[in-house]
């Protein structure tokens, strides 16, 4: 054997006795006659010492060592001198004195050091993703990533879920953004599709007779990409027969709950997930993603502005514009550079411009107008300011922030704002962990032609008492839809299925599918549900989202082995890239240049 001990879990049991180690040579230091090592693996770093006196030829040996070569060493474990301690590791009481070593692989210098002090460009990181994975922070978060699955495994399982693989290989049919396809050689001209998420084959699976199912699931979406997207993610993904809305989000409740007391005991958790509907969600905090970790709730001042005489506002809402904002306790610090810097921020989000409202906290007697300040403070009466300061409960110090205009606009621009002031003044804890769900989403939006489009998935169950406006006004039909969010992240969505036949046509045809297009899509869903479909729901969880959140990183790239970059590029294997003229021709394919393909 190479080892017979990691190098991090020296302890007092291995002190006076002999053990061999095996790892890459983190760091050098030589002192006189004495050559300290790094010796680092997956465990940690254990200090190992060459002496003369130990071993004349192992001290010849280790003076061409050089860092990341990878080495196996014996020795006797001693207790370090008094003063020599390093408390910055968990071996750092101890030291090997090494008698024998082989070198097992030496290494090029690397392109950065390997360390966690060092600050390396993510471009160079990706590219050397190997290395990189090295450094002790990547194998944490790589092992959180295995606890946290690991956990998802033996909770399911012991709530009665089967894990079952669902293809990779499957047809192409809308699920929301485009599908990466696969061409088959075997049948010339046709194409598979990787899939979005296993949603139809999910259900299939409860038509089947499976109950409750889920799966880690390997996911595909050709969309552009942000921080918290890739073009291949991970969920965690389940399905239940015989449910109802509440209890599909009590497994997943008692799952997360339980899961994060058992990964991280400092993240404080609620017992129970607060609920918002879509439409609370979107008043209150202008988003269906609100981070609960702070207040600066929105309130709604158009009826006020009625009586505002004022040409920016009158004109906004006889153009149907609304008028929303939120109160920011002890801002009034801010100054014209802090309000005209906002300004700028909210205008890159569309908004027209910022109105506010700045109360000082330094003055004696009562509130009053005459004693703020704000941009459009000449328009107000003592009433509107006392209407709007009621609304909000503002107090000396506070700052009234408003945004006027399209309320989708509004909406947007506030809700940013609200994080936006909540980070830069440290507002937000980040030992908790907020969740919410948010409830009743509508089934259908208007997409950029006008037409009906499902909110979610074609799938979702309407709510029953809506069902009567599918065929008379299908914006008014909500959905037995429901988001898992926390703090201000959309953690996963979920929803109670069509089980009905004749119900599926009709949301197909709401959004214009033609029964031909119905067959040849999504025929095989539909022809099951002639056989009996239990009524089923569940959900997609994002495991990428979690973990990053669970890690306290913003990118989930962070908390993934070999992610791709923000153009979906890997620049490790250097994909995607072009394959040959032979696999072309297999596949009866030929690739069209740009110009060619302008010409036609």
């Amino acid at each position: 054997m190479y080892r017979d001990l990691m190098c991090g879990k020296i302890s007092s049991t291995n002190e006076g006795k002999k053990v061999k180690l095996a790892g890459w040579v983190s760091r050098r230091r030589d002192h006189g006659q004495l050559i300290f090592i790094d010796l680092r693996d997956k465990s940690g770093i254990m200090q190992i010492v060459f002496n003369p006196e130990t071993s004349q030829e192992t001290h010849e040996k280790a003076k061409n060592l050089r860092s990341e070569w990878v080495i196996s060493v014996t020795g006797t474990v001693n207790r370090r001198i008094e003063g020599a301690e390093n408390n910055e590791i968990s071996t750092g009481d101890y030291e090997m004195i090494v008698e024998s070593m082989d070198v097992l692989s030496k290494s090029k210098t690397p392109p950065f050091e390997i360390s966690d002090n060092k600050e390396v460009s993510e471009e160079i990181r990706l590219k050397y993703r190997f290395l990189d994975l090295r450094r002790e922070s990547m194998q944490n978060k790589l092992s959180l990533r295995h606890k946290v699955t690991r956990f998802i495994w033996d909770d399911l399982s012991s709530k009665g879920f089967t894990h079952i693989e669902t293809p990779i290989l499957i047809k192409s049919t809308p699920e929301g953004a485009r599908d990466y396809v696969v061409p088959s050689r075997v049948n010339n001209g046709s194409f598979y599709a990787l899939p979005q998420s296993p949603q139809q084959m999910k259900q299939m699976l409860m038509v089947s007779g499976c109950d409750r199912y889920f799966q880690i699931a390997r996911c595909f979406r050709d969309e552009d990409l942000r921080a918290d997207r890739q073009p291949e993610h991970t969920q965690l993904d389940l399905e239940m027969s015989f449910v109802h809305q509440n209890d599909v989000i009590d497994v997943v409740e008692s799952l997360y709950i339980d899961l994060i007391k058992n990964i991280d005991k400092a993240i404080k958790v609620d017992s129970s997930f607060e609920k918002l509907t879509y439409s609370e969600a979107m008043d209150r905090f202008g988003t269906d993603k609100p981070d609960m970790r702070f207040g600066m709730e929105l309130s709604n001042f158009t009826n006020i502005a009625q009586s505002i005489e004022s040409n920016v506002i009158s004109n906004s809402l006889k153009s149907g514009g609304i008028l929303k904002g939120f109160v920011a306790k002890n801002l009034s610090k801010y100054g014209r550079r802090d309000f005209d810097r906002l300004t700028e921020k909210v205008k890159e989000q569309g908004a027209g411009g910022l109105i506010y409202i700045s109360i000082p906290e330094d003055f004696d007697g009562e509130i009053t107008l005459d004693k703020t300040s704000g941009p459009l403070n000449k328009f107000y009466s003592e009433k509107n300011f006392q209407d709007i300061r009621n609304l909000t409960s503002a107090e000396k110090g506070d700052v009234i922030f408003m945004i006027i205009g399209d309320e989708k606009i509004v909406n947007n621009s506030l809700s940013f704002l609200r994080n936006y002031i909540a980070k830069e003044n440290r507002l937000i804890d980040d030992n908790i962990m907020k969740f919410l769900w948010v409830t009743d989403f509508p089934l259908f939006e208007k997409d950029d032609d006008n037409k009906w489009q499902p909110a979610h998935h074609v799938f979702s169950s309407p709510k029953l008492e809506d069902i009567k406006f599918l065929d008379t006004d299908p914006g008014k039909v909500n959905a037995d839809l429901f988001d898992l969010v926390c703090n201000g992240v959309e953690l996963g969505s979920g929803s109670i299925r069509i089980h009905d036949r004749h119900l599926q046509e009709k949301v197909f045809d709401v959004i214009g599918y033609s029964s031909s297009e119905v067959s040849n899509l999504f025929g095989h869903l539909l022809d099951s549900f002639e056989f009996g479909v239990p009524p089923h729901g569940g959900m997609g969880l994002g495991l990428d989202r979690l973990v990053a959140m669970l890690a306290k990183e913003d990118s989930i790239r962070e908390v993934i082995a070999f992610p791709k970059t923000q153009t979906a590029s890997d620049l490790l294997f250097g994909s995607p890239d072009i394959i040959t003229d032979e696999q072309l021709n297999e596949l009866s394919i030929e690739i069209i240049e740009e110009e060619e393909k302008s010409k036609k």
